[in-house]
């Protein structure tokens, strides 16, 4: 098999410098930079410390008379196996959600037939923008990988999403992608097993125009589904309303109800492994109403409502005799005692594993996570890191679980 090669895209900004640090990791690993320096980017890094990094010479200018002579920005645009734009900042994202072409880098992102990996770096309001959100949610529907920023200090003095990712942690990605280029299906390790996860909240009606729901934004569970794949899994992704774009390679099926989610789960095995990341409303109201419900007597009288409980998806599945996988995990959103009401739920539910995290804060709703594993062995507490690492930790932990837990267990293909 030839070398692997990136095409490094570097944009304008101070984290900037990171990118040679990124070259020089990946050619560690036996994996080639050629590399485009935007002229905001030149203002962090020069092109001579970056070819002298790379050992290649470097592209900047696009109506440059001896580059299109040599080699043209087309061919440029194709000449890697993956393109990865670092740091990816909100003009860069712009420009190619847009389809603008005024310069190499933007009109190499539009030219290019090869798989695009983004990795964004910027002030957290400009991250948290709403337009910025627009370009990372489009830039996903059209196939481009869009990493989640780390969160915490920045050079300009704020706190938040927006830091670029560590080097370590894009290495990986970037090697994840290229194993996916290369056998089609990451590494492998989960070649043949079908994981089904469920992810989001689910919504549960009062009238046509309100209903019950909770702050789950779906990300930990697409970010789960996807390093499902990635590890050669087939993943069946069962979700409640989200913003977010489906992860690419997986089997999406959406739902609204907990009722719904439970019939599109049973409709899903057998599976291997299930995943239950949803955020499912443990209740409903008992009838909804089929016209907008009205304050009585003009006064600010609250309606009455019954409720119902919902059906328990996890418990469900856990205790199955036909088609229980034979790996269940749940997950147990705390905001106090987490480990102590995880360990209680593994015994109640009868799954296998736990996933314990505290909600108490912008977990919900933002990139990180700290979670703690939880077994009937033990508890495995894990350092605070994006949502994705954790998703490709677990995914990994689940690899190398499930061949222990005996072929006996493994479903047989139906």
């Amino acid at each position: 098999m030839s070398q692997k090669r990136i095409l490094l895209v570097i944009g304008g900004g101070i984290a900037a410098y990171k990118s040679l640090e990124l070259i020089r990791e990946l050619g560690r690993r036996g994996i080639a930079s050629r590399c485009i320096v935007t002229k905001a980017g030149q203002e962090f890094v020069t092109p001579l410390s970056v070819s002298a990094l790379s050992g290649e010479k470097v592209f900047t200018e696009l109506f440059d008379l001896n580059d299109e002579a040599e080699m043209g920005h087309i061919e440029l645009s194709r000449s890697a196996d993956l393109v990865v734009v670092c740091p990816a900042t909100a003009d860069l994202m712009a420009k190619a959600v847009h389809g603008h072409a005024n310069d190499l880098a933007s009109t190499t992102l539009l030219a290019t037939d090869k798989p695009v990996l983004m990795v964004p770096a910027m002030n957290v309001r400009m991250w948290l923008h709403a337009a910025t959100q627009r370009n990372v949610a489009q830039l996903r529907a059209d196939g481009v990988t869009v990493m989640d920023p780390d969160e915490g200090a920045m050079a300009c003095g704020e706190f938040g999403p927006g830091r670029l990712p560590d080097v370590p942690r894009i290495v990986a990605e970037i090697e994840r992608q290229l194993a996916g280029e290369f056998s089609g299906k990451g590494s492998g390790a989960l070649d043949g097993v079908h994981c089904l996860v469920t992810a989001g909240p689910t919504r549960e009606p009062l009238d046509p125009v309100r209903f019950l729901s909770n702050h789950s934004s779906g990300r930990q569970g697409y970010a789960i589904a996807e390093a499902l794949a990635a590890e050669g899994a087939r993943v069946t992704l069962v979700s409640g309303p989200v913003s977010i774009a489906p992860p690419r390679g997986v089997e999406l099926v959406k739902v609204e109800t907990a009722r719904q989610m439970l019939k599109a789960v049973e409709d899903a095995l057998p599976a291997d492994v299930f995943v239950s990341v949803a955020a499912v409303a443990d209740w409903r109201p008992a009838r909804a109403a089929t016209k907008k419900l009205k304050i009585k007597g003009g006064g600010n009288v609250a309606p009455s409502m019954e409720l119902a409980e919902n059906p328990d998806i996890l418990k469900t599945v856990s205790n199955k005799r036909k088609h229980r996988p034979a790996l269940v995990i749940g997950f147990a959103a705390e905001t106090n005692d987490v480990e102590e009401h995880a360990e209680a739920k593994l015994k109640r539910k009868g799954c296998d594993w736990i996933v314990a995290n505290d909600v108490s804060g912008d977990v919900m709703g933002g990139t990180e996570n700290e979670i703690a594993l939880v077994t009937r062995t033990g508890i495995d507490r894990w350092p605070r890191m994006g949502k994705d690492e954790v998703a490709r930790r677990l995914a990994q932990k689940i690899a190398e679980t499930l061949p222990d837990l005996g072929d006996e267990a493994k479903l047989a293909a139906e």
